[in-house]
């Protein structure tokens, strides 16, 4: 394996200041299953309501295939006048008492996952990283109306002993970060995630309620005080315009009736009426069916073979 260390340049000003804090580090990288944004939600917000600094920058020329996701690229008459710059970042966050952790952002790696794995985990250990976090959002059959709920799970199971267990065992494609948490609890480091189930009807559209709710997890998992309210603010208007919608149509009104009884009866009599693994991984299929095919009105041209 070539040297992880390449792959990133790291801010040495900004390394200093990280001694004696054995952070907490956050990821969340687009490109796989996300839905109703609730990952990028949250990562979103927290770097726009909390102080932070660049920590590295990940060379991501080299991570990058650019002809399966092609960035965007504006022309104007006869000149081309911008290019999306894909940026893979390790930003050193501070939270409102003044505790430092870290979020890694950006595109999920296209290649060299084991090298870039390496190169997280050479990092955390640096850094003496206390607990890896990876967010982000899976379709579900919930309904809006309900309480958003979590498939949690860790290298310990300690780290997800508060949450219940909402799958049993699932063959998924895998993703970097769910690689990133294996290889660190082959390592026995604390590594856990936090999937929030998003309504399957919403899960190509924004639910800022799958983020500020996550958010409310983030602050109870690792004790980081964020303001959550300008999440609660956007959710509120988010669930007024879909109260709106689901008024206007009596057949989602008899599918979120459906969802809600089937919700409550799992809350009530237990685990028996959680769907099976194999109904699970079919929606999670479906979803990525559709997300590809959305991928494709975007950009007719792109390579899938």
């Amino acid at each position: 394996m070539l040297d992880p260390r390449q792959l990133y340049t790291l801010r040495e000003d900004v390394a200093a200041r990280m001694a004696g804090h054995r952070p907490v580090l956050l990821h969340q990288l687009d490109g796989f299953v996300d839905a109703g944004a609730a990952g990028r939600g949250l990562s979103a917000h927290l770097l726009e309501h909390l102080d932070h600094e660049v920590l590295a920058v990940f060379d991501h020329d080299q991570l990058h295939d650019y002809r399966s996701r092609r960035p965007a690229m504006t022309f104007d008459t006869d000149q081309w006048r911008s290019y999306a710059d894909l940026e893979l970042k390790l930003h050193r966050m501070t939270d409102r008492q003044g505790e430092v952790f870290l979020l890694l952002t950006g595109p999920e790696p296209d290649v060299q996952w084991e090298r870039m794995t390496s190169a997280v985990i050479g990092l955390i250990e640096q850094f003496d990283v206390r607990l890896t976090l990876a967010v982000h959002g899976i379709p579900m059959a919930v309904p809006h109306t309900r309480p958003i709920t979590f498939t949690a799970h860790g290298t310990d199971p300690e780290l997800v002993s508060n949450y219940r267990s909402w799958i049993d065992r699932v063959e998924v494609p895998g993703s970097f970060q769910a690689l990133l948490e294996f290889r660190l609890g082959q390592q026995d480091r604390k590594a856990m995630g936090l999937a929030a189930h998003v309504p399957h009807y919403l899960a190509q559209a924004t639910f800022p309620e799958a983020s500020l709710t996550m958010g409310n997890a983030l602050a109870t998992v690792t004790g980081l005080s964020i303001d959550l309210a300008p999440l609660e603010h956007a959710s509120a208007e988010n669930l007024r315009e879909i109260a709106g919608e689901v008024a206007a149509s009596t057949e989602v009104q008899e599918l979120v009736a459906q969802l809600e009884q089937t919700y409550d009866a799992v809350q009530n009599e237990g685990p028996g009426q959680v769907p099976s693994a194999d109904e699970i991984g079919a929606e999670f299929e479906r979803f990525l069916a559709q997300h590809s095919r959305d991928q494709d009105k975007e950009d007719p041209g792109r390579d899938t073979d």
